[in-house]
């Protein structure tokens, strides 16, 4: 009875039929020429994705992989960074650029608010040595449901010459991303987001800019190498072996997000994150984070006092089969998120909010019942 499953989580999401057909594809030599085919094929479609002219690597690995390369392939033991951190994705860039010995600088923001490019700049300003080597951070923070304004932090550092370096594995495809545009020199995603695959791979565009200190970089690297990537990659070919059925359903994804085009893909997320606040309000929930920076990927919302998160989480997985996730960090039982990205339409939202509904219900929460369901509706009814 319960095999159909509401997967609402901010990754892994939902993985389309046709997507799971092609992973089921008999394995083929990685190193042979229908590899080679399907390696260049991948990697120019996700250069559409990062809209960016500059090389893409695909690594065999999770989100966290790709921030390690970023940070492995750019840093000397004792260089300054600077991480700008408003959740818990930004506390791990912290971590990672620790791990290798970077002299780290963090600005840090309260859980839920956005970054603002002013502090940004005025960290550079004082940085009258250009020491600062990177400014790291989301572009969509997944673990407070918060969009940063990439753009803006970009053009915050003026003449600085800080590589940005942007985590961009939950905010790729489901909201604006211009690599080459706004001087993005270095660029993460992940499979398990809105790439509507299986977690396991990751991909990074690496600028002209970026490659400089690559090539300097003395960190300790191997695996996750940029230079061998890029070696093997002229001639069709990853450094290790890749997961070639995540390839096959990345092909099979990319067709599926190209031929909706950008544009579309982004304010069909739009519209999933605005059903979900115009139920919010209509249930008296309070969102985390400000509407201005509201992820169209994922969205939080705080917990009613009187009720635990996860009581509302449990109960939506054994009542209903519908999957959201709790709070991480410092938000653990205090938010839950609501995931609306990738292989999701508005149906699959409307179920899983009007699950959201009744359970608050069942929990105590004073709310009246058909009032969320019916504004989500009329979002979608309008279509935006």
């Amino acid at each position: 009875m319960w095999e159909k499953q509401i997967l609402l989580l901010p990754g892994p999401t939902q993985v389309p039929p046709k997507v799971m057909r092609a992973m089921a594809a008999q394995q083929i030599n990685h190193r042979g020429p229908e590899a080679k085919e399907m390696l260049y094929e991948v990697t120019e479609g996700i250069k559409k994705v990062f809209q960016t002219t500059n090389d893409v690597f695909i690594l065999t690995a999770s989100g966290t992989g790709g921030m390690e390369a970023a940070v492995s392939n750019i840093i000397c033991p004792g260089d300054k960074v600077l991480v700008a951190s408003n959740g818990s994705f930004g506390e791990r860039f912290v971590k990672i650029c620790r791990a290798f010995g970077a002299d780290v600088e963090v600005l840090e923001y309260q859980w839920g608010e956005p970054i603002n490019p002013d502090d940004i700049a005025y960290h550079l300003e004082q940085d009258k040595k250009h020491q600062i080597k990177a400014v790291f951070f989301q572009h969509n923070e997944t673990s407070t449901g918060v969009l940063n304004d990439v753009k803006a932090i970009s053009e915050a550092r003026g003449n600085h010459p800080a590589l940005l370096v942007v985590d961009a594995i939950s905010g790729l495809a489901a909201a604006d991303l211009q690599v080459d545009n706004w001087g993005i020199d270095i660029a993460i995603c992940g499979s398990q987001k809105a790439f509507m695959i299986p977690p396991g791979l990751a991909a990074l565009s690496v600028s002209e800019r970026a490659w400089e200190l690559v090539e300097r970089a003395t960190a300790s690297r191997f695996y996750f190498d940029l230079r061998l990537a890029k070696k093997f990659f002229e001639k069709g070919q990853t450094p290790f072996t890749p997961a070639l059925s995540l390839l096959f359903g990345l092909k099979e994804s990319l067709k599926i997000i190209l031929e909706e085009g950008l544009e579309n893909s982004f304010k069909r997320h739009e519209m999933y994150k605005n059903m979900v606040w115009a139920a919010a309000e209509a249930l008296d929930l309070e969102m985390l984070a400000p509407r201005e920076a509201a992820s169209p990927a994922v969205s939080a919302i705080k917990v009613p006092p009187e009720i635990g998160a996860d009581d509302i989480v449990n109960k939506l997985l054994n009542d209903f089969n519908v999957v959201i996730a709790e709070g991480q960090g410092k938000l653990n039982g205090k938010i839950i998120r609501i995931g609306h990205l990738g292989y999701v339409d508005g149906l699959d939202l409307l179920a899983g909010l009007s699950a959201l509904e009744i359970t608050l219900y069942r929990l105590g929460h004073d709310v009246t019942i058909g009032a969320g369901v019916k504004a989500a509706e009329e979002v979608l009814r309008r279509g935006g």
